[in-house]
């Protein structure tokens, strides 16, 4: 039995470790070090007098407390959440527009999954999307830009930002690809290397995430051809036999509607992380705070399969 009062944080921390069932990924949602949040779980098992959280098969699965804790504290963090909104801010009497920085992976993975929602809740919102730039930064902190979904670690001393997935990689091959029969494994690195490779450069800096993960031998990779979007690719896959490497969720909408086969990417080609950010002058706006709400908690709901 629960004999004081719990602190607010602690309440917060363990409703999402019931959700993740992960120290370390809760300590991304919350923007918190592992330690402290495993500090905090040391805590709740002892005011609780209950592990919650225990090790089976390799990862962590709930006791049958935390089952019994998981619903009403999901409950609570949703009626804290409508609790502390402003009174006056009504989603469907919103009529202003929010400037949001994103390529076309961020559309597909982050927007386009929640927009319905978006424009049911607030039929007269608008989304003006626009690409990477140098100087995007530089507006977030001006208000020219209201958001960026990024996938690039940020610097959370000049940003606000909400961890919104971890995502992995995978390859886009035509039907008829010689690689085409290798979808129950990755193949090997210099079997990757063998073949032409259409590759994908990120932003002004042109980041090729691929190239960083080769590191030494990424000048052993054959690029036919380098494009600044995923969405100018599939014509070129499909009249090839070039790899196209690219995060899972765009490779499994790629195959869906093109017809090509998606393959597990080399163990070399490692995930990477997706956030939300925005800037300090917005950390208080009711608007930007409900957008950001609607853009995390469907990509929340979803795996790479989903989408």
């Amino acid at each position: 039995m629960i004999i004081r009062p719990f602190d607010a944080n602690l309440l917060l921390t363990l409703t999402i470790l019931l959700q993740t069932q992960s120290v370390s990924r809760t300590a991304k949602r919350l923007g918190l070090s592992q330690p402290k949040v495993s500090r905090a779980l040391a805590e709740l098992r002892q005011m609780l007098a209950d592990p919650l959280l225990v090790r089976s098969g390799g990862r962590m699965t709930l006791t049958q407390r935390g089952v019994e804790l998981a619903a009403p504290l999901e409950k609570w963090m949703a009626a804290t959440s409508t609790l502390l909104k402003p009174a006056n801010f009504v989603p469907a009497e919103l009529g202003r527009g929010f400037r949001i920085a994103a390529t076309d992976y961020g559309m597909l993975s982050v927007i386009s999954p929640v927009l319905p929602d978006i424009t049911d809740a607030a039929p007269n919102c608008r989304l003006d999307v626009s690409g990477y730039s140098e100087e995007m930064f530089k507006k977030l902190a001006s208000g020219e830009i209201d958001l960026i979904i990024y996938g690039f670690k940020p610097d959370m001393a000049v940003t606000h930002a909400r961890h919104l997935f971890s995502e992995t990689q995978s390859l886009i091959v035509r039907k008829n690809h010689p690689l085409a029969s290798h979808r129950s494994h990755p193949i090997g690195l210099d079997d990757y290397l063998a073949w032409p490779h259409v590759a994908i450069s990120v932003g002004a800096d042109a980041y090729d995430h691929v190239q960083f993960c080769l590191g030494d031998r990424s000048p052993e990779r054959k690029v036919v051809v380098r494009l600044p979007y995923f969405y100018a690719a599939p014509d070129l896959i499909g009249a090839s036999d070039a790899i196209l490497t690219m995060p899972t969720r765009a490779a499994t909408k790629f195959a869906q509607l093109h017809g090509f086969v998606r393959l597990p990417a080399p163990v070399e080609i490692v995930d990477f992380d997706y956030w939300l950010l925005w800037h300090d002058r917005s950390a208080r706006d009711p608007a930007t705070l409900w957008l950001i709400d609607m853009l995390s908690a469907r990509v929340g709901r979803q795996t790479a399969a989903q989408v």
